[in-house]
């Protein structure tokens, strides 16, 4: 049985951040406000249908989907791209890989303890985001 990631997860450490918004061609004014940001995560889990939704006092971003299945990802609130997303159990990890205009392109995310494990990566940039459990 795999991991129920639901639950409302506030950030507590953001590593490279700034690298992946480069690596997204996010322009700089963007990038100083996102970097200040601590985002909330809430996740939604139904088996294998997932929701997550990031909110910060800046843009929110919602995506949902359903291990196994492709789906066309609009990336709003981030670089604004639209990309072929298909997110995979890997043991007890959800592994995205996000096919598009950018090579090398997806997020891992784990739990270990209390704790949720964020990496993102575009191209040779990778983000280590860690998430603390509030609910």
């Amino acid at each position: 049985m795999p991991v129920d990631y639901s639950g409302t997860w506030d950030m507590v450490s953001n590593v490279n951040f700034e690298g992946y918004m480069v690596s997204l061609n996010i322009d700089f004014a963007t990038r100083k406000i996102a970097s200040m940001l601590k985002p909330q995560k809430v996740i939604t889990q139904d088996g294998d249908s997932f929701t997550i939704k990031t909110f910060t006092t800046f843009r929110n971003y919602e995506s949902s989907f359903k291990i196994g299945q492709e789906f066309i990802e609009v990336t709003k609130g981030m670089d604004n791209r639209s990309c072929q997303t298909v997110v995979n159990w890997e043991d007890d990890k959800l592994v995205c890989v996000q096919r598009g205009e950018k090579k090398n392109r997806g997020w891992i995310h784990w739990i270990q303890g209390d704790d949720l494990h964020l990496e993102l990566t575009c191209e040779d940039q990778v983000c280590k985001q860690i998430y603390k459990r509030t609910q």
